[in-house]
């Protein structure tokens, strides 16, 4: 995105406005999601039913509905991303293209404990540790190309084995019926 005057100012020009049209797409959606998530009803309706779905079933929410709603905006989110890859990251099809960036995906929402921000600063964790390797590489280091291959992989088993040693804080913020199937009863 070029932007007049501001694109050419040193140093703010080029952290600013030297990406790609998709990473401003997805701080625009990290805040709406935000902002849904935490200050509206809508939002509240779906925590809630990720904590306790025969409640809000009990006060007449459509449980399931809004479950479906969720898990299809999940995937299209999903699809966005795996779409980016295909045509703008990588132009072109390579056979495992993802290399595991779904696991890391999924590492992701358990190291951030289903908290936007904390998503957003471990997405930026597991990026930066994806740029490192590409640096690493194009400096020229001596350390075996394999190695830095795998840092984005090893920075997430690292993190993964940190945050599950306390697993009452995961516990604390997980939703309660994750994985656990809801029937209205009645």
């Amino acid at each position: 995105i070029n932007v007049p005057v501001l694109s050419d100012l040193p140093l703010i020009g080029p952290l600013l406005f030297r990406f790609d049209p998709m990473v401003y797409l997805a701080l625009v959606m990290f805040a709406a999601i935000s902002w849904f998530l935490y200050r509206t009803k809508a939002g509240l309706i779906l925590r809630t039913i990720g904590e306790s779905p025969q409640t809000s079933h009990a006060i007449g929410y459509p449980v399931i509905r809004i479950r479906y709603m969720a898990v299809l905006f999940g995937g299209a989110m999903a699809g966005l991303a795996g779409a980016y890859l295909s045509v703008a990251y990588t132009p072109l099809w390579v056979e495992n293209m993802t290399a595991g960036k779904g696991w890391i995906a999924l590492a992701l929402v358990v190291f951030a404990t289903w908290r936007p921000l904390r998503i957003l600063l471990g997405a930026w964790l597991f990026g930066g540790m994806t740029i490192l390797q590409l640096q690493g590489q194009a400096l020229g280091l001596e350390v075996p190309s394999e190695l830095l291959s795998a840092l984005p992989y090893l920075a997430t088993i690292i993190v993964l084995v940190l945050i599950s040693r306390n697993r009452q804080m995961l516990a604390l913020h997980f939703p309660a019926s994750l994985a656990r199937p809801f029937r209205p009863a009645g």
